[in-house]
């Protein structure tokens, strides 16, 4: 019997992992293609043109240009998909699929809602379980081998654009990658761990860290667009300098599929900032809030934070390759040390 009893627990167990597994998943990628829409759509805003409203669904409804996804979607997949005849074909076709796939699992330690318990059992809103020993430190992990992706694609292209881009990419991952860890390490300092149920707890019981750590704040949601390679860092493709960078040579599904890990960066980004600044799932002023209720205010603090995203795009201009060498060695790497000093200096004082 207790052999029945335990075969049917770790069968729920498993059940309620796939869940979620498919849940997050069919989120990230769902989100991700409904961004390219919001992309273009917040660019004619921002710039005062219309936007996409060509593509019709049943060729009578325009539904906000809408239907374009569904254009775009069809027009990736049906597509000549031409392999250069001067690539590194193994690598030309595995390269997608390595860039987008740290992209997609970078999400699986976030907690997207408070824990419930049902019927005695403890259900956990992130697909890894807490104590698993890695926290937070998955999703930093995962970011930096995502340039691997983004390397292999522009090498096995064999083009000098590419190559050009590629490399870009590997050295400012350098330039910003010891700035983040700084900042990100000031909060596990503070927490005492680096577990992002611990953290979003402190942050309940002691106030966001956006507002304790504003310095740390700034310097990671700084080397978050750097990370994703979004404007003003888009060094990696550079249209207008380099072509279009790593993804030159690439057509059809596979530049669908580089495009989309862009914006399944985007969506591991903004979750990363929402849960290490602004609280994560937490409600504010309520300590003890419903489970959805909890889910509807960490999807608000994504979505805003995907806006933000998108809003600075199509802002500010790209920065020279120089001045974001010189940002993360002569700027972001100080700020980052002195907010560690500070937080050090602060806690020993027992502030």
């Amino acid at each position: 019997m207790e052999s029945v009893a335990h075969s049917i627990g770790l069968s729920a167990v498993m059940i309620w992992t796939l869940v979620k597994v498919l849940v997050v998943f069919g989120f990230v990628m769902s989100i991700g293609s409904l961004w390219t829409w919001v992309e273009r759509r917040g660019s004619a805003m921002l710039q005062d043109r219309i936007g996409p409203n060509r593509a019709l669904l049943f060729g009578r409804w325009q539904l906000l240009g809408l239907p374009q996804l569904v254009a775009d979607g069809i027009k990736f997949f049906f597509k000549e998909d031409q392999v250069p005849p001067h690539a590194t074909k193994r690598l030309y076709w595995i390269a997608p699929m390595l860039a987008f796939v740290p992209a997609l699992i970078g999400f699986a330690v976030i907690p997207f809602g408070r824990s419930f318990t049902y019927q005695g059992a403890l259900y956990h809103l992130s697909i890894l379980e807490p104590g698993n020993g890695m926290g937070m430190l998955y999703p930093l992990a995962i970011g930096a081998v995502a340039v691997y992706g983004i390397l292999v694609a522009a090498w096995s292209s064999n083009n000098k654009w590419a190559i050009l881009g590629g490399m870009r990419a590997s050295a400012q991952m350098v330039s910003y990658e010891i700035s983040m860890g700084l900042a990100v390490l000031a909060i596990f300092m503070r927490v005492g761990g680096y577990d992002p149920g611990e953290i979003i707890r402190e942050q309940v019981t002691t106030g966001w860290f956006f507002w304790r750590q504003p310095f740390g704040f700034l310097v990671f949601f700084i080397c978050m667009f750097a990370e994703t390679n979004r404007l003003p860092f888009d060094f990696a493709e550079g249209e207008s300098e380099i072509v279009a960078g790593f993804h030159t040579e690439f057509g059809s599904m596979k530049f669908a599929l580089l495009a989309l890990s862009e914006y399944a960066h985007m969506i591991t980004a903004s979750a990363l900032l929402a849960t290490m600044y602004f609280g994560g799932w937490a409600v504010p002023f309520m300590p003890v809030a419903p489970v959805l209720l909890t889910i509807l205010f960490f999807l608000i603090k994504l979505l805003f934070f995907m806006w933000i995203f998108v809003w600075v795009r199509w802002t500010l201009p790209r920065f020279r390759y120089d001045q974001l060498m010189f940002m993360g060695w002569k700027v972001l790497l100080p700020i980052s040390m002195a907010n560690l000093i500070l937080n050090a200096w602060l806690m020993a004082r027992g502030h």
